[in-house]
């Protein structure tokens, strides 16, 4: 991923009032290994539901404020993230809605899906299976297929997003 700067970030964000935007904590950019995400993604430490993703969709970088669900599935039950497609305990997978971006977003219109509890994905895909388990891929291979297919399921998401309420 581009590295991004904290007025490209507030620029991308399509579903939040200028005052919301204004108000949005960001992570330590300077912490932060760009080559090793296909996403920024975080969490607001103050309103621990609200959550953030940020990423390039060619050459503009895009991105959504999440709200995740209060409650989720039972301790017990396993969870799947739709983007990085990782099965985990249920209390590491949140549903997240999003407010579309425009007038539906402001007429209380969203989309939800499963994510990630910490929207860290990105990392989650760079976990590889031991040599004795792996396909015919070489690892670096391996995460890089991973990273397009998470970037795909992304840009899908975020295409519903924006898309207008019918």
């Amino acid at each position: 991923m581009k590295p991004l700067s904290a007025a490209e970030i507030r620029s991308s964000i399509v579903n939040a009032t200028a005052e919301e935007i204004a108000r949005m904590p960001l992570p330590g950019l300077h912490e932060t290994i760009w080559d090793e995400r296909e996403y920024l993604g975080w969490r607001d430490p103050q309103v621990t539901q609200r959550g953030y993703i940020v990423f390039w969709r060619g050459d503009t970088p895009l991105g959504m404020v999440l709200r995740a669900a209060t409650r989720g599935p039972g301790r017990s039950m396993s969870a799947f993230c739709s983007l990085c497609r990782t099965q985990q305990p249920a209390h590491q997978v949140s549903l997240f809605s999003v407010p579309k971006a425009g007038q539906a977003g402001r007429d209380g219109n969203t989309v939800g899906t499963y994510i990630c509890s910490d929207l860290a994905c990105s990392t989650l895909i760079r976990i590889l299976p031991p040599p004795s388990q792996m396909q015919p891929n070489p690892a670096a291979e391996m995460v890089v297929t991973r990273g397009a297919g998470l970037l795909a399921r992304l840009e899908g998401f975020t295409n519903e997003v924006l898309k207008p309420a019918e």
